[in-house]
């Protein structure tokens, strides 16, 4: 993989650092964890949308499932206060620590960079721009511009059509193995950063390359 690449980023999660949402969350009278419930409800049925042919966006539907859980919670005090509050926490998390550096070698290396998210370009931007790799990329691409939500093959099509690339050209980077499947089965070359020490699952195509942060795959690329 020594040439050069269009490197294909994920953004929730594996660029920004979601860990504060607990603290959101605690804020406003419910539990940390209900931060990581919401998440994966968000994301199940943006897939389930997904699967059924249809595109809604990222927003919309966090906003709604978010109500829906605390409402569940029994959470006291303004509910459309407490919705706005959390999704405020989401437009402005931070970038992870071995982001900045990483981007940059990789940009210093002559590769591309681009990005393709489930959620907003608008939050991918003001993410980017925060953290002072906005530069380091080229495209910023959502999924609310393709057919349909990732992991569909769909949406690594309109990556590579918008980049004007070929699939097996492409570098997609990601922390969630549901994800790095879909870009393999679309023919995308694969990196998984595992920050935790995680088990891959065994039912998703492995990825081509595993790495315990972004900044370590610039030379995995070079050798």
């Amino acid at each position: 993989m020594a040439e050069p690449l269009v490197i294909v980023f994920d953004v929730n999660e594996t660029l920004s650092d979601m860990a504060p949402l607990g603290e959101a969350f605690a804020q406003i009278g419910a539990p940390r964890g209900l931060a990581k419930l919401w998440f994966a409800t968000l994301l199940r049925d943006g897939f389930a949308l997904a699967a059924c042919g249809d595109n809604q966006a990222f927003a919309a539907i966090g906003t709604d499932a978010l109500r829906t859980l605390l409402e569940a919670e029994g959470i006291s005090g303004n509910l459309d206060t407490a919705v706005e509050r959390i999704m405020a926490a989401m437009q402005n998390l931070s970038l992870h620590p071995d982001v900045p550096e990483g981007v940059r070698s990789l940009a210093a290396s002559g590769h591309r960079l681009v990005t393709l998210t489930n959620g907003a370009t608008a939050n991918t931007d003001k993410l980017l721009v925060a953290g002072g790799i906005r530069d380091k990329f080229g495209l910023l691409l959502s999924v609310e511009d393709a057919p349909a939500w990732k992991p569909a093959r769909s949406a690594y099509e309109y990556a590579a059509t918008s980049t004007g690339s070929d699939p097996s050209g492409m570098l997609l980077v990601a922390v969630h193995p549901w994800d790095i499947h879909g870009a393999a089965k679309a023919g995308l070359r694969t990196a998984w950063i595992n920050r935790t020490g995680a088990r891959y699952p065994s039912y998703f195509q492995s990825p081509d390359i595993v790495i315990p942060a972004l900044t370590g795959l610039a030379a995995v690329l070079a050798a």
